[in-house]
């Protein structure tokens, strides 16, 4: 009787059930990795603004506090963005006819707020409070980054779910004391967790309902 396929039919076939069975497996990896990428969460993104602010020359060469401009940052949840009239204190007398610095100027004649483009962007169904994270132990560069040594301000944590609630599980790995809040060259000691852990106590941090979904989704 004639032979209807070819011997290597059998492998081909293998092969092809192989292939179909790891499909799926790597389609959900690989949305998984897309996910978790710099490509979707725009880590390390420096988004074009309208003047070129540079939180170096600003933060880590004036030694400027970052609530000077933020003013909010410790009573709201937002952190607020300055007012023309707050960069105009200086650059009335400062870089008066800087070319950069046009938009600032026709900024206060016109009394049109300047229009930054947001650089840490959350989703609409997340609830963040500055002023909870501040006030009980996290620094700005926690979560922020370096900024006194940014030219431009760029977001570098992932701020994923993840990310998040690796904060709010082990929280002693990231508090430093009231006078740190703010100081950019703020290191953890060898001794995080133990002094973390006495932080805790002082900032009456209870991790019992930390990692409730109500937390971050109301």
């Amino acid at each position: 009787m004639a032979q209807i396929f070819k011997p290597r039919a059998d492998t081909v076939i293998r092969i092809v059930l192989a292939a179909a069975a790891a499909l799926p497996v790597l389609a959900v990896g690989l949305g998984y990795a897309i996910m978790r990428s710099s490509y979707t969460t725009e880590q390390n993104l420096t988004r074009e603004q309208p003047v070129p602010f540079s939180h170096e020359h600003h933060v880590g060469g004036l030694g400027l506090d970052c609530r000077y401009c933020h003013t909010s940052v410790e009573n709201t949840r937002f952190a607020g963005m300055p007012p023309t009239e707050t960069c105009m204190t200086c650059h009335s007398q400062l870089w008066t006819n800087a070319g950069m610095l046009a938009p600032v100027r026709a900024s206060l004649v016109e009394n049109r707020p300047l229009r930054w483009q947001r650089v840490h962007n959350l989703p609409g169904y997340v609830y963040f409070d500055h002023s909870v994270h501040v006030t009980n132990g996290i620094g700005c560069s926690t979560c922020h980054g370096a900024v006194d040594r940014m030219p431009l301000m760029r977001q570098t944590a992932p701020l994923t779910m993840s990310w998040c609630l690796d904060c709010h599980q082990h929280p002693e790995n990231h508090l430093r004391p009231p006078d740190a809040i703010f100081d950019m060259s703020w290191r953890p000691p060898d001794d995080q967790a133990t002094v973390g852990r006495q932080l805790m106590l002082q900032y009456h941090i209870d991790t019992r309902h930390l990692m409730d979904c109500s937390r971050c989704h109301r």
